[in-house]
């Protein structure tokens, strides 16, 4: 019974919460305390489930027990005057008085305290109420409500000064593009992903159901990374074996995918009449008459006069996507284990669909305690990601989907495929595989060996050490072959279709072999010790990392036959391969020292001595330090006293410096490239050499330096917490090539040189609300992050008018012409400045310098992006008896997108962008005349019409689940089993209407964003 006792205290100490009588009663009378007594009793849940497993311990004694399955418990021989303490991990523990009953009923009351007051940090955990930076998580269990199969996608409205945007729903590259509180440089401006402990990619790709929570480092937190930290780091832990006896869990969920929004194009009537009115503008004749618009319509001839509709021809109504997921937990005092394996699977939306991605995955954490002083940790895991595509791209494919004229068949009436659009792209047969076919796969193993061992003879003292390796490989195969499509022939009656043979003349294969590898070792010697009120938490630590690459690529043409897709069939004449390798190394000294009073006044500093090959030998070390400090002034005695609604308020500031070196290699040395010609000698061809760019030996990271304040607050108990941060960075030393000093007109090339400087600055509000009442609990979060940044200098051209400077503006800001109406009439063309040629029914382009004509100097600097700077994030949980719900709505605001459609003779309009377009008898109208193509000034001149504003609220995530009673689970011999159904994008609010509002800016021709509607089951036994 003792090792029950000590875990018990252990659990007491680390929930930090006060016991409390539950019943209040007379004082006890002497001659009841004569003699011992037996108890009996139940534990159960608030929903009145029995809860197994409870320790019962006689408080002050050795004396314990706990609950048996059916959460009945005995005590023999207990003090009528005893307290029993019940403990039960995840639940609040509670004291209850014996007071002679013979006979006690408990219920535990849910409470994740324990698990939430701590939170991972770099290398370690801290104690939420001991921080001091500006760190914020969610826990695994969290991510996995959203049926989202790239976790990347499941992180924004949920944590705090995330912003992401998804530009496309593609199986394989569907994650989001992600900015920890926005952008603060001109270069790469990607977080660092660090997965159990050790820096990695693949974050978006791990399966969430192996998580057990997500942290991000925002401010001086992120320090101890150094000169990789400058854009935020994403802290990722797996979940580990606890003690127990094994649990085996599976889950499995089928989701029905179909895009968010697709555009809705002109039929072929309308169409028709559209062609009809662009050659008129240009001066020719008609091509379609009445009648022939008329049989578009009625669908009286479909083999010469069809209504097509391209989306409907190619993309299927529902796509499937399906996840299988088992894990295995459990342990003993001596090794705990965490085993997990994963499938799944995501199916692309075209009809006869050559796109899918594949994953399998499994995960082995294993933790084994050698004796009192050594603990050894040992982590293996690996995935396949298998993407197969046709050979034309996402991007290709939707090209012709948008440029598809209705009034051209993409199937034949007799079920063949119609006439390409131009070099053999008809979207029917080239989303297939048909064509042929690129498989990607990607072959990812990543190990952990780690120890910790105790000093014993210096208290606190420890010391812990790690190895990773990581081995990538990735094989890409591509192999296109001839298609057929089919042309009606005008000269034979019947019609008689004309096959041809499209694309390629004869089968190309290319074959492509990556291999990366990684290695890291780390040794940190740690120091932890509280002195009275004083507590100390201290490590100084080396990192040393090696990461190498090589690469091979080999293709073929001319190949006999397109059955047999091996390189040593395809032809000798212009057969090619060529390879590449690299070698890359860093060298780390880091350090932490925390320390706080009675958990009061607050302080950490981190420091990270950062060596990186990026730079020169004696520029390629840098110091990049941290310092923190908070204070909890509710724990003091003038507070208690006078400021009685708040139970717990604490400031907080800090000031970081870190730095960004992701930028190309070797940029301090002359590097050359071989030329495409040569030299004959001997009649062999020597190649020349060239060089690519001038050295820079000053060559630099980018230095971040982060500023924040921030306050957390909780009122009511738990009921309501309040945490905001208002955050300033400035970042120097960015890479920017010279204008002013050396203009682009002079033909010469400078290096990149670290000139470059930006802020950025913004503010985080979270808000949440929790309560139980009776056997109904909900909670309410809000989040609320706001980012914008502005360039200070990088060099600008000189003589730029103030209007259309970039300095001062957020980076990537774009120039256009001011749009500010559609001429109705001539007159009002011929009174105003315009463009030469201009007419009724053209965008209108403001005179910015008011000089009386329409140039490149009325180009305004639009202070807007397609970034956004504000998120937004409103959670909804409830929980009633056996039910659960779930809804996260997320918002953005801020962006905007350039999109224009690559419309006109070449291809179909959206219906939105003509069904109120100008004409001489809608002369009010909302939209200009219809144009071909960039033929007219307001298409081919960039100019605020066409930039739209891409504000959109989501129903992001919405699940409901049923959690089976624990009376059946153990008739069924389970121990629970939960039903859900779910969904993703199920809804959105924006002014787009035509396009998902985090579309990619250009002419729409991307595979689109997607709603998923998705039903599961997990169970465990």
């Amino acid at each position: 019974m003792i090792p029950r006792y000590v875990k018990g205290m252990l659990l007491l100490c680390l929930a930090g919460a006060a016991f409390r009588p539950v019943y209040a009663r007379a004082p006890i009378p002497a001659f009841w305390q004569q003699s011992n007594i037996n108890i009996k009793g139940k534990v159960k849940d608030i929903n009145g489930n029995p809860l197994p497993g409870v320790t019962i311990l006689v408080k002050d004694t050795k004396k314990g027990t706990t609950s048996d399955e059916k959460g009945n418990f005995s005590l023999n021989d207990v003090k009528k005057d005893a307290v029993l303490v019940f403990q039960y991990i995840g639940f609040d523990p509670l004291e209850v008085k014996v007071e002679g009953r013979t006979s006690i009923s408990t219920v535990l009351k849910e409470n994740q305290k324990t698990l939430d007051e701590y939170v991972v940090v770099g290398y370690g955990t801290q104690k939420k109420v001991t921080k001091t930076g500006a760190v914020s998580s969610v826990k695994g269990a969290e991510l996995q409500q959203s049926p989202n199969v790239n976790i990347s996608n499941s992180l924004v409205g949920r944590i705090p000064g995330i912003i992401a945007v998804n530009n496309s729903g593609e199986p394989g590259y569907d994650g989001s593009r992600i900015f920890i509180r926005g952008r603060s440089t001109l270069g790469n401006s990607a977080p660092l992903t660090v997965i159990d402990g050790f820096p990695r990619d693949g974050f978006e790709r791990m399966n969430p159901n192996d998580i057990e929570s997500v942290s991000i480092l925002k401010d001086a937190a992120a320090a101890i990374y150094g000169s990789r930290a400058a854009n935020g780091v994403i802290l990722v832990t797996t979940k580990r074996g606890k003690g127990g006896k094994p649990s085996l869990s599976y889950g499995y969920n089928q989701s029905f995918v179909t895009p968010t929004r697709l555009p809705k194009m002109a039929d072929a009537p309308t169409y028709a009449q559209l062609v009809n009115e662009i050659l008129k503008y240009g001066g020719d004749k008609p091509r379609f008459t009445d009648e022939q618009i008329k049989k578009f319509g009625d669908g009286s001839d479909p083999w010469l006069y069809p209504n097509t509709n391209w989306y409907d021809a190619v993309i299927k109504n529902i796509s499937l996507q399906n996840r299988h997921d088992l894990s295995l937990s459990g342990g003993t005092e001596k090794m705990a284990y965490y085993v997990s394996l994963g499938s799944l699977f995501q199916d692309g939306i075209y009809k006869n669909s050559a796109t899918n991605y594949k994953q399998q995955n499994v995960r082995a954490n294993l933790d084994a305690t050698v004796n009192e002083n050594i603990r050894l940790r040992f982590d293996l895991a690996g995935r396949l990601e298998n993407r197969n595509f046709p050979p034309r791209s996402a991007g290709s494919i939707f090209r012709s989907l948008m440029r598809g004229r209705p009034t051209e068949n993409a199937i034949w009436p007799n079920g063949l495929p119609g006439p390409d659009i131009e070099y053999g792209d008809n979207p029917v047969v080239t989303s297939t595989n048909d064509i042929g076919y690129t498989n990607d796969k990607n072959y990812v193993v990543n190990g952990n060996l780690a120890a910790v061992i105790n000093i014993p003879w210096v208290q606190g003292l420890f010391v812990d050490g790690a190895f990773a390796y990581d081995q990538n490989f990735n094989f890409v195969k591509s192999w296109v072959k001839p298609w057929t499509l089919y042309t009606l022939d005008p000269n034979k009656p019947g019609h008689q279709l004309n096959a041809a043979s499209r694309g390629v003349s004869a089968p190309e294969l290319s074959e492509n072999y990556r291999s990366y590898r990684q290695a890291t070792v780390n040794f940190k010697v740690n120091y932890v010790r509280s002195f009275g009120k004083h507590n100390l938490s201290s490590f100084i630590a080396f990192e040393q990392a090696t990461f190498d690459g090589d690469t091979l690529n080999a293709n073929r043409r001319y190949f006999i036959s397109d059955k047999l897709d091996q390189l040593s069939a395809g032809g000798d004449k212009e057969k090619n391969n060529y390879g590449s390798g690299f070698s890359f190394a860093r060298r780390n000294y880091f350090g932490r020292i925390s320390y706080n009073y009675k958990e009061t006044y607050l302080f950490d500093f981190n420091a990270r001595y950062d060596g990186t090959q990026n730079f020169p030998r004696d520029r390629r070390f840098g110091f990049f330090p941290g310092a923190s400090a908070g204070w909890v002034l509710s724990n003091e005695n003038f507070w208690k006293k006078s400021i009685r609604a708040l139970d717990y308020f604490k400031i907080r500031a800090s000031w970081g410096q870190m730095g960004n070196d992701q930028i190309p290699s070797f940029q301090y040395l002359s590097t050359y490239g071989f030329s495409s010609g040569g030299v004959m000698l001997g009649g062999d061809l020597n190649k020349g050499i060239y060089q690519l760019r001038s050295p820079n030996e000053a060559i630099t990271w980018e230095v971040a330096n982060n500023y924040d304040i921030g306050i957390e607050a909780k009122l009511l108990g738990d009921k309501l917490t309040f945490e905001g941060d208002y955050f300033y960075t400035r970042r120097s030393n960015i890479l920017v090539s010279r204008s002013q000093s050396m203009p682009a007109y002079t033909g010469m090339t400078l290096p990149q040189e670290n000139l470059g400087r930006v802020e950025n600055k913004g503010f985080e509000i979270v808000v949440a609300h929790k309560n139980d009442i009776r056997k109904f609990h909900y909670e309410i979060i809000g989040t609320v992050t706001h980012a914008e940044n502005k360039i200070l200098f990088w060099d600008e051209v000189p003589g730029v008018p103030e209007w259309q400077k970039s300095t001062g503006k957020m980076i990537d800001a774009p120039l256009y012409y001011k749009a500010i109406g559609i001429y109705k009439t001539q007159d009002e063309v011929d009174k105003s400045a315009h463009i030469s040629g201009a007419r009724a029914g053209d965008v209108i382009f403001a005179d910015i310098d008011n000089n009386g004509k329409i140039d490149d100097l009325d180009r305004v600097r639009i202070n807007r992006t397609q970034d956004p700077t504000w998120i937004f994030g409103l959670t909804f949980i409830a929980k009633f008896k056996n039910f659960d719900f779930t809804m996260l709505w997320q918002g953005a605001t801020g962006a905007s997108q350039y999109l224009h459609t690559e419309s006109g003779l070449i291809g179909n309009f959206p219906e939105a962008y003509v069904k109120d377009r100008w004409t001489e008898t809608n002369t009010n109208a909302s939209w200009p005349r219809v144009n071909d193509r960039d033929r007219e000034y307001w298409v081919s001149r960039q100019n605020s019409f066409w930039f739209w504003n891409t504000n959109y609220v989501r129903l992001k995530t919405l699940d409901l689940g049923y959690n089976l009673p624990a009376k059946v689970c153990k008739r069924i011999a389970l121990q629970n089993l939960r039903v859900y159904v779910s969904g993703q994008n199920l809804l959105t609010i924006d002014k787009v209407k035509i396009f998902d509002p985090e579309a990619p800016q250009g002419s729409g021709q991307f595979y689109p964003q997607t709603k998923i509607y998705n039903v599961g089951l997990n169970l465990t036994f």
